[in-house]
């Protein structure tokens, strides 16, 4: 009886822990099927209004890190290159001594970038926030994002949920410490499951505000 007992239960924590696994790629795999052929190189990216720059964090004296400088440095390069008239750089500001967007706008003026193609999103605290604001707040309805590999699919997918039309061109430039990799990759699942649930299930609404359009509708 304690053999067959401890089998079920063996055989349970099994289907449990495979049930687990499933419930954590899955997204991942969905997510990553739709990005694969919205993705696109500065080359060969059709022209689009607007480039959607998402956070990624700043160092302690406040300058953006490494993967954000990459983010906009390829954002600055579609703008450079006529595939895009503005950009918006969307992050976190809920601390007054944390001003991601203001730094994202320092950087990319500081690669030339002119202050009139540079759009800023203070309450970008999450992807889906973002995106979601793009729409609702800044009126925007196709878009380029531009953010790593490892994010790209979360954010293709989280876009497109919310109704917004977006194809992606990655800013992977340079090789990124393997451990970095890894640990962004393994934060993709549970991350990447968070967001199906947002846009399928609760729904939730970011801090939203007066409408700011970026191309505001002229008045003939």
């Amino acid at each position: 009886m304690l053999y067959k007992a401890i089998k079920s239960i063996l055989r349970f924590v099994k289907v449990a822990i495979l049930l687990g696994l499933a419930i954590l790629i899955l997204p991942r795999l969905i997510t990553a099927l739709y990005a694969i052929p919205r993705m696109y190189n500065i080359k060969n990216a059709p022209t689009t209004p607007v480039a959607i720059v998402f956070g990624a964090g700043l160092w302690r004296d406040g300058t953006p890190t490494t993967v954000l400088r990459d983010r906009i440095a390829t954002a600055s390069e579609l703008f450079f290159s006529g595939k895009v008239q503005k950009i918006l750089m969307s992050g976190d500001n809920s601390y007054l001594d944390y001003n991601e967007p203001g730094a994202m706008r320092d950087y990319a003026l500081s690669l030339g970038l002119p202050e009139t193609a540079i759009v800023l999103d203070y309450a970008g605290r999450r992807t889906y926030d973002t995106c979601y604001r793009a729409r609702a707040i800044f009126g925007i309805q196709n878009a380029i994002l531009v953010t790593q590999s490892f994010h790209m699919p979360r954010a293709l997918y989280t876009c497109y949920a919310l109704g917004l039309t977006a194809i992606g061109v990655p800013s992977d430039r340079r090789e990124y410490r393997l451990g970095s990799l890894l640990f962004w990759n393994l934060r993709e699942f549970p991350a990447t499951l968070t967001a199906l649930l947002d846009v399928h299930v609760f729904r939730p609404a970011p801090i939203l505000g007066q409408s700011e359009p970026i191309f505001p509708e002229i008045d003939p």
